[in-house]
């Protein structure tokens, strides 16, 4: 048995997304007093893959859409981390370069798929 979202080629980009930003998480070294940074990061970063698979189990294409939207900003929030992040210089720029590109992608499938609805 499987669940609709697991389906979706965006969920399963956006769900590697999120393993990817906690593992680079856990190899940076930042100083201990901005963990509320860090966990922001870490829940902007879930939410997209949450919301993709929140919203497939709603049955409206109203409801559908409103959740990608939800799960687009949660994408736009996390890049936006990230700049702060790299700014800081607690990320890598060869991290930073990987994570950017990934959004990116993720982006267009989320707008496409809002399109298509």
């Amino acid at each position: 048995m499987s669940f609709a979202f697991e389906e979706l080629q965006v969920y399963q980009k956006a769900l590697d997304y999120s393993i990817e930003v906690v593992n680079i998480i856990d190899e940076m070294d930042t100083p201990r007093r901005h963990y509320r940074l860090i966990e922001q990061l870490e829940a902007s970063s879930t939410s997209v893959a949450l919301n993709i698979s929140e919203e497939k189990g709603r049955f409206s294409k109203k409801e559908f859409k409103h959740f990608l939207y939800i799960a687009r900003g949660s994408l736009y929030e996390t890049v936006t981390m990230i700049k702060i992040f790299k700014k800081k210089n607690w990320l890598k720029q060869v991290s930073y370069n990987k994570l950017y590109s990934n959004a990116e992608e993720i982006s267009k499938m989320l707008s496409g798929l809002i399109n298509s609805i």
